[in-house]
């Protein structure tokens, strides 16, 4: 390790860092004040309020279609191994239909109505429905619909950003049941 120089005529390379003073924005909490049958949702959502509910409705209807996808492989499963990968899949309709659910009551916590018509599910889901009826690919098509949720939830996650900490917190931790839900089916699918 070299030595540093202390030698005067030596030029340092040095910036000042900048720092801003962290304070509470007071307009913004004169702001909150009005409006108080709104709940929670005070006027620093701004634009992007409608853009989240949007985005969580698309949300909520690829949960949906993976409950249905999952139901159907669940009561069509046959084969040797199918009594456990069918409670798999049960187990794994339970989960999307929870998140489903908790996707729903955050958009009516930001003002919105959930989206549950079943002629609007298919046009907005990022998930296929499947029919499959043979076990090898009924775990495929899971696989590659648990895949896409993990990609449209990281996508969701950098949209919302810190527009909406709650939104957010909500997303990661969907994310991560759907990256262990993506993780279950490649393990069954190749062992």
């Amino acid at each position: 390790m070299k030595a540093q120089s202390h030698d005067p005529k030596v030029v340092r390379s040095f910036k000042p860092t900048t720092y801003t003073r962290l304070e509470i924005d007071r307009e913004a909490l004169h702001a909150a004040q009005r409006s108080p049958g709104d709940g929670a949702i005070t006027p620093s959502y701004g634009p992007w309020r409608e853009d989240i509910v949007r985005l969580l409705n698309d949300a909520l209807a690829t949960e949906l279609v993976c409950v249905l996808r999952y139901k159907r492989h669940h009561f069509t499963a046959h084969g040797l191994s199918a009594p456990s990968i069918a409670a798999e899949f049960m187990e794994h309709a339970r989960a999307e239909a929870e998140h489903a659910d908790r996707l729903a009551r955050r958009i009516v916590e930001l003002g919105g109505e959930p989206d549950f018509a079943p002629t609007h599910l298919m046009e907005r889901s990022h998930a296929a429905y499947d029919d499959s009826l043979d076990l090898r690919s009924m775990l495929l098509a899971d696989l590659v619909a648990e895949r896409v949720a993990v990609e449209s939830y990281r996508q969701m996650i950098v949209l919302v950003g810190d527009k909406d900490p709650t939104t957010r917190r909500l997303l990661e931790e969907v994310l991560q049941e759907e990256e262990g839900h993506a993780n279950e089916l490649a393990d069954l699918l190749y062992e």
